[in-house]
């Protein structure tokens, strides 16, 4: 199984990014997939999960009404679409797949990707 992580970058303050995650080796709509992040010195942290199908998605708090999570289950992809952003979401953003149908901000999750950087600059 892999999961490619990709659209990190630096970006202002107020600013947006769309990361994305590519995954192969699994069949992807039997699984739910999620993002956290880990920030320099913290521990890693959810951010958004969602469902095998899209149907449910989950968000920490810190993100709701910011971030949005979506997956096309066609290309096997995860999305991260991150608006107005801050300098606290500067962190390693990782994308995760669990093999279940339903999603969880619990990090109880069986692959992981590699991790793509968001710099946030105030």
């Amino acid at each position: 199984v892999q999961l490619q992580a990709s659209g990190g970058g630096s970006v202002e303050a107020g600013g947006s990014l769309r990361l994305s995650c590519a995954a192969s080796g699994l069949t992807f709509s039997t699984y739910s997939m999620g993002w956290f992040r880990q920030a320099p010195g913290k521990e890693r942290e959810s951010v958004a999960s969602i469902s095998w199908n899209g149907g449910t998605r989950y968000y920490a708090d810190s993100v709701k009404d910011r971030f949005t999570i979506s997956r096309d289950n066609a290309k096997n992809t995860v999305n991260l679409q991150m608006n107005s952003l801050r300098p606290e979401d500067t962190a390693v953003y990782y994308c995760a797949a669990r093999r279940s149908r339903f999603a969880t901000l619990n990090g109880d999750y069986d692959y992981w990707g590699q991790g793509t950087l968001v710099t946030v600059s105030s």
